[in-house]
């Protein structure tokens, strides 16, 4: 039993310095056209799929996916997939186990520059001496983890060329937002 334990917490270990690992040398993006709205939608779909007690809602602003009008921004894909992930995942644990549980996506276009991806819960919020550490690598307020996506996230989101911030209110939740320069395959 006491070896079981000593190897979990190796294992517990050894993440944590590849994680670490991971974030002080993240790899050069392999920026691509990627076409925002379907991204989004798979994230959307794979966590909507899986969910327990919890509601999903995704609301596009955005013409559909196979439209001529499709939105692209020029980055990484497997990258801002992360970022998606990593912030619907967040979502999910800042809501209490006794609440019904619910993740709203938004997908504006924000000007005709810009594409605004909004994932919001209904969560606990994010405490005010806390707020300022969001972003901070090695920050959590969980009892797992590493404290390195939102950090990351941020990272990659600024390496496209955007911004991720986010908006909270004690007891009712908060919205994370990424802004992402819109581009098109037409005009590389």
């Amino acid at each position: 039993r006491t070896s079981r334990r000593l190897v979990e917490q190796i294992d517990a270990l050894t993440k944590i310095a590849t994680e670490f690992s991971s974030f002080a040398k993240m790899p050069d993006a392999v920026n691509e056209y990627v076409s925002i709205g379907e991204l989004v939608e798979s994230v959307h779909q794979l966590f909507a799929r899986e969910a327990v007690h919890m509601e999903f809602v995704l609301n596009r602003h955005y013409p559909p996916p196979d439209s001529p009008q499709n939105l692209y921004v020029y980055a990484d894909r497997d990258q801002l997939l992360r970022v998606l992930n990593n912030l619907y995942k967040n979502a999910i644990q800042a809501i209490p186990e006794d609440r019904i549980g619910r993740i709203q996506t938004d997908v504006v276009i924000a000007g005709r520059e810009w594409v605004k991806i909004a994932v919001a819960d209904n969560g606990t919020g994010i405490l005010p001496e806390q707020q300022k550490k969001v972003f901070v690598p090695n920050f959590t307020t969980k009892s797992s983890g590493t404290g390195l996506g939102l950090a990351m996230s941020k990272n990659i989101v600024e390496m496209a060329k955007g911004q991720i911030y986010f908006e909270t209110k004690a007891e009712e939740g908060t919205v994370f937002f990424i802004e992402l320069p819109l581009s098109s395959p037409e005009a590389g």
